[in-house]
């Protein structure tokens, strides 16, 4: 079988230098080159960026299983015809590092943690177009995820259509209301009897093994990060979306989060959504946050717009789904030019 090869790039980031959370602004990239691109220097290829999910990054894309290739074996598999579906024509494969003292950035720009929605767009894409031989313009260049992955393939689809031609999301975020704001209480819970939000966040830090109950707490964390960041909050910086001393909800920091729902955000990107060469999404019936039933509201919403789009369930959970990129890259590939 042909085998593609992965180099890691090791990019200085402008935009993420001196963030608030003291970050590195120094990121390992790897970058996914197909067989062609060693067997054919004459030729240029379509790109795709795949977003790591919630407390993972580029890296952990190519974590080798027995049963779940990395992500550049797969490709391999998927260009030599061995996947469950299509076979995949030959592209680059981006993996960005978007990782966070709090888990991840939802690839978005904030004030508590950084500008990751420019480090993509105007640092990485234009970086790839000129160390690689791409195609570059958004016709040959398609973006999906996993989870907060796909959470942000659906955002830098919606409001930078210039830059990406084709997105593909899996499980990810969507309707707030009921993947996030049930484990708020929790949240405010576990904070309370840790003694407060800076004594939670360094035992966390400081654990060796951390349980189901610290990622509860550090999934509202980080996401308030990403949506209601405020510079003159406290040490971290963060409008929390409860009141940690009284318990109390705080509706005017939670229609905050809820501006940056993407199900709520489809009419007002309805012509960017219109002009994808290919957008697609799916989800497990048994997702543990619920995401199926924001997906299928999407899936709604989009029909109901006349707005072209795919969207697939599956018979399993949130977890342990990559096989789902069998399905995702070959539609990608096509959808942006790739040749076989």
């Amino acid at each position: 079988m042909r085998r593609g090869r992965v180099i890691t790039e090791e990019f200085e980031s402008d935009v993420l230098r001196g963030n608030a959370s003291g970050d590195p602004h120094v990121r390992r990239v790897p970058v996914y080159l197909p067989p062609a691109y060693d067997e054919h220097p004459e030729r240029a290829f379509p790109v795709v960026f795949v977003l790591a999910g919630f407390t993972g990054r580029g890296r952990a894309l190519l974590n080798d299983g027995p049963w779940a290739p990395g992500l550049d074996e797969r490709m391999d598999m998927l260009i030599a015809g061995r996947g469950a579906g299509l076979a995949c024509g030959e592209v680059i494969l981006v993996l960005p590092d978007c990782f966070t003292r709090f888990g991840g950035s939802q690839y978005l720009n904030s004030s508590a943690t950084g500008r990751y929605e420019d480090h993509i767009v105007q640092e990485l894409v234009p970086h790839v177009d000129r160390r690689f031989r791409t195609i570059p313009d958004r016709e040959h260049r398609g973006i999906t995820g996993k989870s907060s992955g796909g959470y942000g393939t659906l955002m830098l689809a919606m409001r930078h259509p210039d830059v990406f031609g084709a997105a593909a999301s899996h499980s990810g975020d969507l309707e707030f209301d009921y993947c996030y704001r049930g484990d708020v209480p929790r949240f405010c819970t576990l904070v309370q009897e840790a003694g407060g939000l800076a004594a939670w966040f360094e035992r966390f830090r400081g654990k060796t093994q951390k349980s189901k109950d610290d990622f509860v707490a550090l999934n509202i964390l980080a996401m308030a990060a990403a949506y209601s960041p405020n510079p003159e909050a406290g040490p971290l910086g963060i409008d929390l979306p409860c009141d940690l001393a009284s318990g109390a909800f705080r509706e005017d920091v939670w229609r905050r989060w809820l501006e940056l729902d993407p199900l709520r955000l489809v009419e007002r990107h309805a012509d960017a959504l219109r002009s994808l060469k290919l957008l697609y999404f799916d989800c497990g019936v048994r997702d543990e946050w619920n995401l199926h039933l924001g997906a299928r509201l999407l899936h709604r919403k989009l029909e109901s717009l006349g707005i072209p789009h795919r969207h697939e369930e599956f018979d399993d959970g949130h977890m342990n789904v990559s096989y789902r990129y069998d399905v995702s890259l070959p539609l990608l590939a096509a959808a942006i030019g790739a040749a076989r």
